[in-house]
């Protein structure tokens, strides 16, 4: 679970989860496209490390087609964090 937060530490990680949630299924070219178009300013290796990142942390998934690598993101490993601190408590539950 340490690399899911660390992972979710950097803003540009989150950004490109936020992308992946919007549209699931992007290339490294799609993803540094619209990154840069709403004011990240990353290059592509240091996207494409990120997404290593996210990776290891099994946030992301990554599957060729063709001669593209195409993410998806997995949202599996989110799941400890509502269980571990839940949202739904009321206040009398504190």
């Amino acid at each position: 679970m340490t690399d899911v937060y660390r992972a979710l530490a950097d803003p540009t990680r989150r950004a490109i989860l936020d992308l992946l949630v919007e549209r699931d299924g992007r290339t490294l070219f799609d993803l540094c496209t619209t990154l840069a178009g709403s004011g990240v300013s990353s290059s592509r290796q240091a996207i494409s490390q990120h997404l290593t990142v996210l990776e290891e942390a099994g946030l992301v998934r990554s599957a060729r087609a063709g001669r593209t690598k195409v993410h998806h993101i997995r949202t599996e490993p989110l799941r400890e964090i509502p269980r571990r601190w839940p949202t739904d408590r009321e206040d009398g539950d504190r």
